[in-house]
């Protein structure tokens, strides 16, 4: 008996989903792509909604910038949930061996007293300011326009969450649970912590969602991490803090991957016309004003007489990237 192998090569009648390919072409899909693109809901809407008669459940002019196709606004990690929990679970495995290894050696114990001290006063209630970055972008998630920047926002929410614990992590590391307890209350009635509360929650009552993105993710955090994650981190490292700054390796990880999205948002809408430039540049010197006056009682407790320097520095090089987007502020 015979038996002849051959190759049958097959031709698929269609490449990917029609929504892609509408977009795309008949040509294989990326996961992203297939996860990401041309998923908005748009049509079939049961009834506007009651309190908001005038627009639909999703409705573009929820924000004043305007995009002949919000699907521009593509995410340069290309994050579907897939890639996004394996690129958060390794970062989270590196940051849990951080915490270990603090823990098993005693290292917390050889921090300075002062420095010691100074964590606990400026990154243990910043928690409380990572919640209104989770509240902010969940508003977008829910109330923006285009899969490819509410799907990256939702998850830019979630990693607020995991920053306030690990910042909560660190507190009970260096202090154990009267360390939330102080945090709160410095928070809830202390002088230096009334701008930045202050500031926070006048962004969580903002309607337009794309003023939100500049606001809390632009401007904010772009002052803000760069403060804690990047000067605020050498200082620890240089006076024997280097166990502080082990323990804050994923937020200083993340904030530099996170502005490499946020950029990329920004300068695409920057790009489409000069209504959204303006736009954009009014929001973010708005912002950037009463940013810089939140966080100058935080920078003094942080940095003592070198605060002004600090924050000179910070608005320089904020500009800076301001500047490299094609904005004038």
């Amino acid at each position: 008996m015979q038996i002849d192998l051959r190759t049958v090569a097959i031709k698929p009648l269609r490449h990917t989903f029609d929504h892609l390919i509408e977009r795309f072409g008949d040509k294989p899909a990326s996961r992203y792509q297939e996860g990401s693109y041309n998923i908005q809901q748009e049509h079939i809407f049961h009834y506007r909604p009651t309190w908001d008669a005038d627009r639909v459940l999703f409705d573009k002019k929820r924000t004043k910038i305007e995009m002949k196709d919000w699907y521009a606004l593509k995410d340069p990690r290309q994050f579907y949930y897939g890639a996004y929990t394996i690129a958060r679970a390794r970062q989270q495995d590196a940051a849990e061996s951080s915490f270990d290894m603090i823990e098993d050696r005693g290292l917390a114990e050889m921090i300075p007293a002062e420095l010691k001290q100074i964590a606990l006063d400026v990154l243990v209630p910043m928690r409380h300011v990572e919640w209104g970055g989770n509240m902010g972008n969940s508003y977008i998630a829910a109330y923006g326009y285009g899969t490819v920047i509410t799907q990256p926002c939702l998850y830019h929410a979630m990693d607020h969450l995991g920053v306030a614990q690990y910042l909560t992590r660190i507190g009970l590391v260096l202090d154990g649970p009267d360390a939330l307890d102080a945090a709160k209350e410095a928070w809830m009635s202390g002088a230096a912590w009334q701008p930045m509360r202050h500031h926070v929650e006048n962004l969580l009552v903002l309607d337009d969602w794309f003023e939100i993105f500049v606001a809390q993710n632009f401007v904010l955090e772009g002052l803000l991490n760069p403060m804690l994650y990047d000067y605020l981190d050498a200082e620890f490292s240089a006076h024997g803090g280097t166990a502080i700054s082990m323990m804050t390796r994923f937020m200083a990880e993340w904030s530099a991957e996170t502005a490499k999205w946020v950029d990329a948002q920004i300068k695409v809408v920057a790009a489409e016309s000069p209504a959204n430039k303006d736009q954009l540049s009014a929001w973010i010197k708005q912002y950037r004003s009463a940013t810089r006056e939140a966080l100058a009682p935080i920078a003094q407790r942080a940095f003592g007489d070198k605060a002004d320097e600090v924050l000179a520095d910070l608005a320089s090089e904020f500009n800076a990237r301001c500047a490299k987007l094609g904005l004038a502020v």
